[in-house]
């Protein structure tokens, strides 16, 4: 559990800066890839009223606020929107963003959650930081309802990179971490994040750990040069 917590301090640290480091990493696009992942998930969830949409790793709570506008934009009733993050740090910098939401400091192992409780659960680009990720599979499935959804946008490792694909590594190796170093005073944050990737799960590897948690698979796609997947699946 080292590992976990060391990872857990390193968030901690550049919690002040992370919105900005992404925002300008990424040049904005991980908003649309957010917004594609709330719309469709609402589509296959098909209902108007949902009690409790769970977002782990929710950092500084930027895709609950999408949860929040998208549900508002389909005309979707959300009872309660719950952010989970061990880090104190990106808890805190949610809490003065979006006080209207509820938050538990918490691993994605140990949710303090009802069984079958929440409609839709979420963990965006945080599933590569769980270091019992089947563990948090499992305990994902405890607090979802039956149908529920599980939906994860995640930075994945590439087996047989195409020139796109080449060109993404190159950047997520070589551009990124110095630009997330500057902004954030922490280069070792941000060269954690290429090696992340690169110790992580290939996408067929990640769907293959959804189904043996009891997933149905329902979506996957990459998006811009392969940078981001996002996978959504349904408790059996």
């Amino acid at each position: 559990m080292e590992k976990q917590q060391k990872i857990v301090s390193m968030f901690d640290d550049i919690a002040p800066t992370y919105d900005t480091a992404n925002r300008v990493m990424s040049m904005g696009v991980d908003k649309s890839w957010r917004r594609k992942a709330c719309d469709l998930a609402y589509e296959f969830k098909g209902d108007d009223t949902l009690d409790k949409i769970i977002d782990v790793a929710c950092g500084t709570g930027d895709m609950m606020e999408f949860w929040r506008s998208r549900a508002e934009v389909s005309g979707i009733a959300v009872g309660e929107i719950i952010g989970v993050d061990p880090s104190k740090g990106m808890v805190g910098v949610a809490r003065e963003k979006y006080p209207k939401f509820n938050y538990h400091i918490a691993k994605a192992t140990e949710i303090p959650l009802e069984d079958e409780s929440a409609d839709i659960l979420s963990i965006t680009y945080g599933i590569r930081n769980v270091v019992e990720r089947e563990e948090a599979l499992k305990e994902f499935n405890r607090v979802l309802k039956k149908d529920g959804l599980v939906v994860i946008l995640e930075f994945m490792k590439n087996e047989n990179p195409s020139l796109l694909g080449r060109i993404r590594d190159f950047y997520m190796n070589k551009i990124l971490p110095k630009v997330g170093g500057f902004i954030s005073k922490n280069l070792e944050a941000y060269e954690y994040l290429p090696n992340s990737i690169e110790d992580f799960s290939t996408v067929a590897n990640m769907m293959k750990e959804l189904e043996d948690a009891g997933f149905e698979m329902l979506y996957n796609k990459s998006f811009s040069m392969d940078i981001s997947t996002l996978l959504i699946a349904r408790k059996k």
